[in-house]
This record gives C-alpha cells, structure tokens and sequence, in this order.
C-alpha cells in the first residue's frame, strides 16, 4: 500500500497533468470533473471512466479498479485508490 497525493492546480498554470504525471501516487482534478492520476509505479492514468468520489479531506476512492498498461514500456499496474491510499491486486 501507498498513501497517495492530491494535487492542487495552481491559477494560471498550464501543465497541471505533466506535474501529476512526474509524481507517483499523485491525484488530481483541474476542473472538479476529470480526474488524472500516476499509479505507484510511474503511469499516467485517465479517470474519466471510473466513478470518483471525493472524501471531506480531499482524498478520493475511484471505482472500479484502475489498470493501466503500456505496451511501449511493458509494465501494467492493477489496483485501487481507496480514501488516497494506493492498494495493488
């Protein structure tokens, strides 16, 4: 397990997926509707076919599991955000 990250936009700022993309764990939403994150082990993943439910302190849980894959890299990683913490299959 691995307690993950909410990141916030900060105004004016163009890159915010880029600064989830480089922290492991991280989460994030720039418009409260579409939800990125990078797993624990370094992949970027788009949340816009998951349930996500913000928590009263920030974190979030996404359903159903998150798999992301790719074939350029040969890695994959499979689990859930549950209350912010990282949990793999």
């Amino acid at each position: 397990m691995m307690q993950g990250t909410r990141l916030h936009k900060i105004d004016g700022e163009q890159d915010f997926v880029y600064r989830i993309f480089k922290t492991a764990g991280a989460y994030g939403t720039a418009n409260g509707k579409d939800w990125f994150c990078t797993t624990p082990n370094g992949m970027l993943g788009n949340l816009s076919g998951h349930q996500v439910t913000e928590h009263e302190d920030g974190t979030i849980t996404v359903s159903p599991s998150i798999l992301t894959q790719s074939q350029h890299q040969g890695k994959t990683w499979h689990g859930y955000l549950e209350k912010g913490v990282w949990r793999e299959c």
